[in-house]
């Protein structure tokens, strides 16, 4: 009885107060783009959530990763021409360590757009030039690489590559394209554990490998410009491929829905579709659900949330509206009239989404609701063009950029020990 009384205390006292969770990679722990952290803050000052910290960034979307209170981030040293992946502390921004590469690469519509994968061991970076780098994580050090170019015969993307690594147990998978479809390494050593042939060459394009099961199968997922396809998780055989042909890039996920389903979104005229999946013996097979054509509802950069058998996205068409969609295909409701939010990122959490407008850095705090649109908060925390990066959250502190920084502003409960400073600035940026 009395552990029992203090198991429900510590929950009680759990849901009173912040949970923290990491951010380890790209959409988060789960792939899926919604952190557990709870005890958020429903509503904000005048002035917008404190801002912790401020650090300088050269021109791009690439974005944070965050383990063990420690913030991961590719970057690039314009006057030293050198890439970098940088680890900053949560606390108060201040770098830890840089590891650098000597690598020219001209800016083309920024320079910087992936993500790192953190397991608290190792990090894992692809360059922009398509070189992938495991490092050190408390170090930096360079433990192992692989050039998807000279070792798979790949091709970098137009923009250069947008593709952030999966860890998961002891891999880290990636998309290959050239004469690999997909591989999974080994993290300490980088040995393969399996490659998946790729028949058809099709090519790499921006599109990040996503964990699922499907027909009783742990695969995983990834899009090539030929559409979207599954590969198995314990031997990388391809196990399907639904046709679907995309214009220049497709950068979106596709995103398992249930058992049997997925959902595939992307650029320019591709539309969105939702594909059955399904399992016969060893046999699988493909068919449409819904189709959305062009001028329907599409996604250009960021993969949907799903959340309570709805999905939530900013739209391509309007400006781009911040959209909630049900599984059958139809819109339930919209931003429009309130606010568009252009190719801005989101995440959710807490019963919470933080929705950022593309075209202008305001941030906006709306309800994660399913009958309706109903924002709770704004703020001016970014700037400038083109703030598509995405988003992560740990320990209260949301990690967000524009062309020129990186922020981090508090959006949990206040830290029981003041930061010095509401805006600790940091130089040492590329």
């Amino acid at each position: 009885m009395r552990h029992k009384l203090l198991v429900a205390l510590l929950l009680g006292a759990c849901a009173a107060t912040l949970c923290a969770d990491d951010w380890p990679q790209f959409r988060g722990a789960q792939r899926d783009n919604i952190s557990r952290e709870t005890g958020l803050l429903r509503s904000w000052p005048e002035g917008g959530p404190r801002v912790l910290w401020t650090v300088p960034m050269c021109e791009g979307y690439a974005a944070a990763a965050i383990h063990s209170g420690r913030v991961y981030v590719n970057d690039y040293d314009r006057e030293q021409n050198e890439w970098c992946v940088r680890c900053l502390a949560l606390d108060d921004g201040r770098e830890l360590w840089r590891f650098r590469e000597k690598k020219r690469i001209r800016p083309n519509h920024g320079i910087t757009r992936t993500i790192p994968a953190v397991d608290g061991k190792y990090v894992f970076s692809l360059d922009p030039k398509c070189v992938f780098h495991c490092l050190d994580a408390k170090t930096g050090a360079e433990t192992w690489r692989k050039s998807l170019v000279h070792d798979y015969k790949a091709k970098i993307p137009p923009w250069y590559n947008g593709q952030c690594p999966l860890i998961e147990d002891d891999r880290v998978i990636l998309g290959i394209g050239g004469d690999t479809l997909l591989v999974a390494f080994d993290k300490a050593t980088g040995n393969e554990i399996w490659r998946t042939p790729n028949e058809h060459k099709w090519p790499l394009s921006h599109s990040s490998v996503m964990p699922a099961e499907l027909g009783g199968v742990k695969q995983y997922l990834w899009c090539t410009l030929f559409g979207p396809l599954g590969v198995r998780a314990s031997d990388g055989k391809l196990l399907w491929h639904h046709e679907r042909k995309f214009n220049v890039a497709v950068s979106p996920s596709p995103l398992a829905i249930g058992a049997d389903r997925v959902f595939v979104t992307g650029p320019y005229e591709a539309g969105s579709a939702m594909i059955r999946v399904q399992c016969t013996g060893d046999t699988f097979t493909t068919e449409i659900i819904f189709d959305w054509q062009e001028n329907e509802w599409n996604a250009e950069v960021h993969t949907p949330i799903l959340h309570n058998e709805h999905l939530f996205a900013i739209g391509k068409k309007k400006r781009g509206l911040f959209t909630c969609m049900n599984l059958a295909g139809n819109r339930v409701w919209d931003s429009g009239g309130q606010a568009a939010f252009g190719l801005g990122s989101f995440v959710m959490a807490d019963g919470l989404f933080f929705v950022l407008e593309g075209k202008t850095g305001m941030l906006r705090l709306i309800e994660a609701s399913t009958t309706g649109y109903q924002e709770l908060a704004h703020a001016q925390v970014l700037s400038g063009h083109d703030v598509w990066g995405p988003m992560a959250l740990s320990d209260g502190k949301l990690v967000l950029r524009d062309m020129q920084k990186m922020v981090c502003i508090e959006v949990g409960q206040p830290a029981t020990v003041a930061q010095s400073g509401a805006d600790n600035k940091h130089d040492g940026g590329s």
